[in-house]
């Protein structure tokens, strides 16, 4: 391995704390590394050839009052694969409020937590005052990595490769007020960019649509009855999926400055925007509305059309309010409850929607804790039949495993990390020349895992076909780095 120390950013971070997500597998780093030639445990597939993105919350400074994890700043790790060789990239998001920070050499803005809220100076996203720290998803998108901040913020462009930065997108001067939530959404068969956002603002959410050259082509309301939380979208050939769902703040406590979301005693419900033509112009169509169980979703996988049918497969939470988790310390007691899987209890689930009548039918695609799912996108917007889940920890916000489900057989594999090694969101890479006449599962998942062990972190690239033998190919890293989440594959065609 040739490895760089290329920055080291200054902390001010208590050593001596004991916030569960500032410690263990989510201690943040501060450093910044280029390495060429890494060093390869197994054998990497030479038909691997692409890039692996994921974005990480990474705090750089001692938090103004209580921290969630969600709060810390984007750092993009990016490792390419070619040739059966692998170097990586890691760098801090220059984000408007990080550079702001670093100027000030301290946090100026409070957390999610902290109601109301401590921050110094005005803030981004739904809630007003937080910071956007662009560390929640990425996407590529026209060439251009985009991360995103998951309480709409803006879209901050990078290189997929050298992660050189190029600050946010502004799609000439078009670029929503709103901003973009996380979870934008790309089409590879048309190149475009599929995206949402939402505020406290009627009409409280809108969507729109950038085309494979950058332009914004398309952005309408989706009229909400107030301020709701949504976190994900889907789409189909001709609709995009956005979603109502009944967890969302109390609007009563807004004069407060506080944000508190709880259940309401409403079903939830999920929109069917029409696509716009190619050229942009909305179709005649209006958007449908249909209503299912109550519940809330933080992500879905994938979407398609069967007749009169749209069929949306995602993870329905089963207990979406969880109480305060037993047995850990009273002050984080609630926090670790509503990052753990255990505590959600997210399943894979179905809706079907039905454009004829109206009606909607749900049901279990497993009864498994799952969530943070991918699968080959080439097989979008089309009925696929494996998902590539994520696996929690019981009691913390980390995944201890991956689990490859059989929606034909209706069976599932788990595959263990191993005690103290944890992973994260694994997309789905086709191997380089796979096309419509191979198998679905013809292709890898790959993983960043951070094992606590041995204090190091590595790459995992697993052959989707036969995740039970363990890793292909175990890539070390030059530094352990900490658990993230939201994460995508872009392959060579795209960079």
């Amino acid at each position: 391995m040739k490895a760089t120390l290329v920055n080291r950013v200054h902390s001010t971070i208590d050593p001596a704390n004991d916030h569960p997500y500032l410690n263990g597998a989510w201690t943040p780093m501060m450093e910044e590394w280029d390495a060429e030639d890494l060093s390869v445990e197994g054998s990497l597939p030479r038909d691997l050839d692409g890039v692996y993105l994921r974005n990480s919350e990474n705090p750089v400074y001692q938090p103004l009052g209580k921290y969630h994890p969600f709060d810390g700043d984007g750092v993009l790790h990016s490792i390419r694969f070619r040739d059966g060789k692998a170097s990586y990239r890691n760098r801090f998001v220059r984000t408007e409020g990080f550079v702001a920070e670093q100027a000030a050499g301290r946090a100026l803005w409070s957390g999610l937590a902290e109601m109301p809220p401590r921050s110094e100076r005005p803030g981004w996203g739904a809630q007003g005052a937080l910071k956007d720290s662009s560390s929640t998803d990425v996407v590529v998108h026209a060439g251009r990595a985009l991360s995103s901040f998951y309480q709409c913020g803006a879209l901050y462009q990078l290189d997929p490769q050298t992660l050189q930065q190029f600050g946010p997108a502004d799609w000439n001067g078009a670029f929503p007020a709103e901003g973009v939530s996380a979870h934008a959404k790309v089409d590879v068969s048309t190149g475009e960019l599929l995206f949402f956002n939402y505020s406290k603002h009627a009409p409280y959410m809108y969507c729109g649509v950038v085309n494979a050259a950058g332009k914004l082509t398309h952005y309408q309301p989706v009229l909400l009855p107030g301020p709701r939380l949504p976190h994900d979208m889907a789409y189909t050939r001709h609709f995009m999926i956005l979603n109502d769902f009944p967890l969302f703040w109390d609007a009563s406590l807004f004069d407060k400055g506080l944000h508190v979301a709880r259940m309401h005693d409403l079903p939830s419900r999920f929109a069917l925007v029409p696509r716009p033509r190619a050229d942009g112009t909305a179709v005649p169509d209006t958007i449908r509305w249909f209503e299912a169980d109550p519940t809330y979703v933080l992500h879905f996988v994938n979407a398609w059309e069967d007749g009169d049918e749209v069929v949306l497969n995602g993870y329905r939470q089963r207990c979406p309010m969880p109480p305060p988790l037993a047995n850990a310390p009273r002050p984080y007691a609630m926090l670790m409850a509503y990052t753990d899987l255990h505590s959600l209890k997210p399943q894979l689930w179905r809706w079907r929607f039905n454009l004829r009548t109206g009606a909607t039918h749900e049901e279990p695609l497993d009864e498994g804790i799952s969530e943070f799912g991918s699968f080959n996108h080439q097989h979008a917007m089309q009925p696929n039949r494996y998902v590539y889940s994520a696996l929690g920890e019981p009691g913390l916000f980390l995944f201890n495993g991956l689990c490859k489900h059989d929606l034909r057989n209706k069976t599932r594999q788990d595959v263990s990390f191993g005690a103290g090694v944890y992973g994260s969101e694994a997309p789905f890479a086709p191997r380089s020349g796979s096309g419509a006449d191979r198998a679905e599962d013809d292709g890898y998942v790959v993983t960043f895992i951070t094992d606590m062990n041995r204090d190091r972190s590595e790459c995992w690239v697993y052959a989707a076909q036969d995740m039970g033998a363990g890793p292909l190919a175990k890539v070390r890293l030059p530094a352990r780095i900490p658990s993230g989440t939201h994460s995508c594959w872009a392959a060579a065609a795209e960079l």
